[in-house]
């Protein structure tokens, strides 16, 4: 993240999920189209396991309080895997979670309409958006180092909003729509599950079925070639940024009405649930490749194993490390196959030769 153009890899053309082709025009198998396969298949692993080993683990209601558990995290994860596959990153996501939530019981508590508190709240996700997206873009600072500033920032800004305080007794028919007990009819999906289903599919669709999802590759595998052919790169990046505030600070009232109380720490972490889900699902953290499945998958992944970790009584710091040994895993696995495929390469090129 923030690397000098120059300095990350050449792509010479953007094709499917990868954003590679091949020295006769055909597309590249990549390691992370592998990867993303392989995140979902132990998914499936995991799950069957689960099924075998927990008693109540395949019951509607663990399956519908588990997907709920990460509807927050799985929102989130959506532009921050188009971010990411840009090159970029927001660390800030979990503080505009936490400031929404804030504005969220400040606001409420001060006597506003619910029905205005949201509009509110959207704005300000928005406005978090173009200040990270501005620095980035026009001020021409690394994503990483901004938004670890406004981490620290929109955190704050939450804690003046409402202080130490936490708010209560939402509006029932708003909270009634964000709790793990109430489903959509005939499934035990939640809305925020059904919620997140849909965008993710919005997603997907832009992602890997649109001249923008192109571009975001290209943006992601090299930058400044992209800005010689024709794409807006500042532009593309400054809109990742305010999309990813939106969908964090939407968030953070998702949040407050799941657990019916409005808190300025609210979301503390979620950016690391956030980030290893998306590299747990194979998006390169350099930009550049990923598929929207694979990030979809992470999520899931995190979300089941920490549920199956949680019906067995396993303590909440080791469910902590397994997250960390996922992200490491994440990071460093695809890296060394790349590592692998490459060095086969050349000996059998040489072995041509």
């Amino acid at each position: 993240m923030g690397m000098a153009p120059e300095t990350r890899k050449a792509v010479p053309g953007v094709r499917g999920a990868t954003g590679a082709t091949g020295a006769g025009g055909g597309p590249v198998r990549s390691p992370a189209l592998r990867w993303d396969t392989a995140v979902g298949a132990l998914l499936v692993a995991v799950f069957v396991i689960g099924l075998g080993t927990t008693d109540g683990f395949g019951s509607a209601e663990n399956l519908a309080f588990a997907f709920n558990d990460i509807a927050e995290v799985a929102l989130i994860a959506l532009p921050m895997t188009l971010l990411v596959v840009a090159g970029q990153v927001d660390l800030s996501v979990a503080s505009m979670l936490g400031l929404g939530s804030a504005l969220t019981g400040a606001l409420w508590d001060a006597g506003w309409a619910f029905e205005t508190i949201v509009p509110v709240v959207l704005v300000a996700g928005v406005a978090g958006g173009l200040l990270n997206g501005w620095l980035v873009t026009r001020v021409g600072l690394p994503s990483l180092a901004v938004t670890i500033g406004t981490l620290a920032l929109y955190r704050g800004l939450a804690s003046v909003a409402l202080g130490s305080d936490a708010v209560t007794d939402f509006p029932q028919t708003y909270a009634d729509w964000a709790v793990d007990t109430t489903t959509v009819p005939g499934t035990f999906l939640t809305y925020p599950v059904l919620l997140f289903i849909v965008l993710a599919v919005i997603t997907a669709i832009v992602l890997h079925a649109t001249g923008l999802g192109r571009s975001l590759f290209a943006i992601g595998a090299q930058e400044e070639a992209a800005y010689f052919a024709g794409i807006r790169v500042k532009r593309i990046k400054l809109l990742l940024f305010v999309v990813t505030g939106l969908f964090a600070s939407f968030t953070g009232v998702v949040f407050t009405l799941r657990y019916g109380s409005a808190r300025a720490d609210n979301g503390l972490g979620f950016e690391m649930l956030v980030i290893a889900s998306v590299l747990l699902g194979g998006i390169d953290f350099d930009g550049g490749k990923g598929t929207l499945f694979g990030a979809v998958a992470g999520v899931l992944l995190i979300g089941v194993l920490k549920n199956l970790l949680t019906l067995n009584d396993i303590a909440n710091e080791v469910q902590v490390i397994v997250t960390g040994l996922l992200l490491v895993a994440s990071v460093l696995t695809p890296r060394v196959i790349a590592t692998v495929v490459e060095r086969r390469h050349r000996r059998a090129a040489n072995a041509r030769t």
